[in-house]
């Protein structure tokens, strides 16, 4: 069973940082590509950072580019985003996501394993 077990969220102030940390069960997870989403209250799914399978190649949202990073342990199956000059528009609930295929986009339907997703709070 496929299982992607979020951590590393908390309530931080603006300028801050976190690193998240996403651990999958994932046979499969070396050759996956992953991503981050988030979801502030009230506001549809936002993708966030998406990495490929060996971690060669990152995509960003003009929102995040230079202030977060996405990395990958393969010999780990653990996902990693740092996120740095945070600020209060961060806020929201992140998500970890796996593609079945090596190259993920920016689209939440090329991932089909979801966590259950962190709380993240960005304080003025």
């Amino acid at each position: 069973q496929v299982q992607l077990v979020e951590s590393g969220g908390g309530l931080v102030q603006a300028g801050g940082s976190l690193r998240l940390s996403c651990a999958a069960s994932i046979r499969t997870f070396s050759s996956s590509a992953m991503g981050w989403f988030r979801q502030a209250p009230g506001k549809e799914r936002e993708f966030v950072a998406a990495i490929s399978w060996s971690g060669g190649r990152t995509y960003y949202p003009d929102s995040v580019k230079c202030r977060f990073t996405i990395s990958r342990d393969n010999a780990k199956n653990t996902v990693y985003l740092q996120m740095n000059s945070l600020k209060p528009a961060d806020t929201a609930v992140y998500y970890c996501a796996a593609s079945k295929t090596s190259y993920g986009g920016s689209s939440s339907f090329e991932y089909d394993y979801w966590g259950q997703g962190t709380q993240v709070t960005i304080s003025s």
